[in-house]
């Protein structure tokens, strides 16, 4: 990278930071990419591909991502149904919701509500937190048949 480059280089990076930390924020509403693009005043496609260089996944599956640690936090609570805690997290498809879920997670959301109560009680809400986070991009281990 040049030294004429570098100044462009780290205004992407900050308008990057900006999606990222909109979609932290906002993740509970409609969020597209053509809308988070344009709010930086670049094409779905140029955002995606930056987005994906940048953070190594594209800005969909980080907002999913971030839906499904704060589904998983719900469930853990215990008092929302699935379907309650799809809808409050901002999916509008409980089926893309389940499948995204267990995507991450790699069990559905409904086991997931079932076991999780009893697998973090005891443990401190912050080492929860990091236990049971999230594993990205369809890293979650395959369950073996019993």
């Amino acid at each position: 990278m040049t030294s004429r480059e570098a100044p462009q280089h780290l205004r992407d990076l900050a308008l990057l930071r900006r999606v990222r930390d909109r979609i932290d924020r906002e993740y509970a509403q409609p969020l597209d990419v053509e809308a988070l693009a344009r709010d930086i005043h670049v094409s779905a496609g140029h955002l995606s591909r930056q987005f994906k260089a940048a953070y190594g996944e594209s800005p969909y599956s980080y907002l999913m991502t971030r839906r499904i640690e704060r589904a998983m936090t719900l469930l853990r609570r215990g008092d929302l149904s699935v379907t309650d805690v799809c809808f409050e997290v901002g999916c509008s498809s409980l089926g893309t919701f389940s499948t995204r879920f267990t995507e991450l997670v790699g069990i559905p959301p409904s086991t997931y509500k079932r076991d999780a109560a009893l697998a973090a009680a005891g443990i401190p809400p912050c080492e929860a937190k990091k236990v049971t986070r999230p594993v990205r991009n369809r890293e979650a281990p395959a369950t073996s048949p019993a």
